[in-house]
């Protein structure tokens, strides 16, 4: 038991040191191929910061393990807007005034309502997950024409000004891009043997492991970028890390891990843990728009989410206490 509290514990810290790295790595490569700042700031920080989700959630599916696969991907994207963006604001008021990000708000939950949709059954099959990547690869592709037509947008403005503070070193990037995604991998393999391990111990759940302990750790990344983006004053790059990342969890991470493992969606799934991912997704995109036409997120909207965060986790944990 030990071993794997020890275990779980380096895992979650290497997650998190490995995806910031993979993270620089990628972004700076990205910046020397030539891609404009918006696109590296829509995609790539995206797709970096969703990395440990997506490592995590193919592994378990390949050992068949469903539960987990859910439960970190949705957990992930509860945590991200609740805790991430909650304690952002509550550091530093956010602003919403990119306006790729602001029409990314919307799409953000209309892939929500599409995986709601589908699961609706109970089932994700690879029918189910042939679905979310096809719409993970249209996303992508209006995100890069977006990314191309208007590269002028604040989200790029504030982009390149993190990269402005980057070397721009070709070996420097190769080697964080490469042994950030050798930890990554490691790391992951490291925490779910544990996060299965203790679950089997103390008698929980996959789902409940991986909606608390995992998601809270795979979603360090986005927590760590947010926080020190606002603080920077670049309020659009730590809305956007939480967007993209949530982009590609509903989508992307969720796809592969139905493609690798198609699975029963226990009925709790849909209605607990999605509705309030759901309920989590229509806030950010009120709260982003703004009732007067500019989208803010002030420090008492902070704390109302980060609460919303804390009743879920209480309630996950009360459930369990009275199972």
């Amino acid at each position: 038991m030990a071993l794997a509290v020890l275990s779980l514990v380096l895992g979650l810290i290497l997650l998190a040191w490995s995806a910031g790295r993979f993270v620089e790595g990628a972004a700076v490569s990205a910046r020397l191929l030539g891609v404009p700042p918006l696109l590296i700031g829509m995609v790539v920080l995206g797709f970096g910061t969703s990395a440990p989700e997506l490592m995590v959630s193919a592994m378990v599916a390949l050992q068949g393990k469903s539960g987990l696969a859910l439960g970190n991907a949705y957990g992930s994207n509860i945590a991200n807007i609740g805790l991430v963006l909650g304690l952002t604001a509550v550091v530093s008021p956010v602003a919403v005034r990119s306006g790729v990000l602001r029409r990314e708000l919307p799409l953000l939950v209309a892939a929500t309502a599409l995986a709601i949709a589908l699961l609706w059954d109970r089932h994700l099959s690879r029918w189910d997950a042939a679905v979310l990547l096809a719409v993970f690869g249209a996303l992508m592709a209006w995100t890069v024409r977006e990314g191309l037509r208007q590269p002028s947008d604040l989200l790029a403005g504030e982009m390149a000004e993190e990269l402005a503070e980057r070397p721009p070193s070709p070996r420097r990037a190769a080697f964080w891009l490469l042994t950030g995604l050798v930890v990554l991998a490691g790391s992951s393999r490291l925490l779910v043997w544990a996060a299965v391990y203790l679950a089997r111990e103390l008698g929980l759940s996959d789902l409940v492991i991986g909606l608390t302990v995992v998601a809270v750790g795979t979603s360090l990344p986005e927590l760590a970028a947010s926080v020190v983006a606002a603080r920077r004053g670049e309020s659009d790059l730590a809305v956007g890390n939480v967007v993209g990342s949530n982009l590609f969890n509903t989508l992307a991470v969720v796809g592969i891990a139905g493609a690798i493992h198609p699975a029963p969606v226990p009925a709790e799934v849909i209605v607990r843990d999605m509705a309030v991912m759901a309920g989590l997704s229509v806030s950010l995109f009120a709260l982003g728009y703004g009732l007067h036409g500019h989208g803010r997120i002030n420090r008492v909207e902070g704390l109302a989410l980060c609460a919303v965060y804390a009743a879920y986790v209480g309630y996950l944990v009360h459930t369990v206490m009275a199972g």
